[in-house]
């Protein structure tokens, strides 16, 4: 009969047998990636938001679970009445299959401008 060894060895073994997945356990793990897109809000629903981005030509669609979180840029929750269709936000999300599904979105302070004040003159190059 062999002796266990202790110590730093047994350890490493332990640990590395402790992370390895077993089928007969059932013992599955997954890695998920969350991306961010910003852009300005083009469709707005009860089930998903469609974005204006940079990078398409076309509106970039999200879709929203019970989990997917509103807030402000301080991170302050939101009423999701306040998001609407001109209104700058960055959604963070899963690519699931071949969608986007939002697990937060950031809803940023948009710039609003006055008509009745008029734009500041423009700055002439020397």
């Amino acid at each position: 009969m062999k002796k266990l060894t202790t110590g730093i060895g047994a350890t490493i073994v332990c640990g590395l047998l402790a992370m390895t997945p077993n089928p007969l356990l059932g013992q599955v793990t997954s890695t998920t990636m969350t991306t961010t897109s910003s852009g300005t809000v083009s469709e707005w629903g009860p089930d998903a938001v469609a974005l204006k981005v940079d990078s398409s030509p076309t509106p970039v669609r999200y879709t929203f679970t019970k989990t997917t979180t509103y807030v402000d840029e301080n991170g302050n929750p939101v009423s999701v009445e306040t998001i609407k269709s001109g209104a700058p936000v960055t959604v963070y999300y899963e690519k699931e299959g071949d969608g986007f599904v939002a697990d937060k979105v950031v809803v940023k302070k948009s710039v609003t401008t006055d008509p009745m004040v008029p734009a500041p003159p423009p700055t002439q190059a020397p």
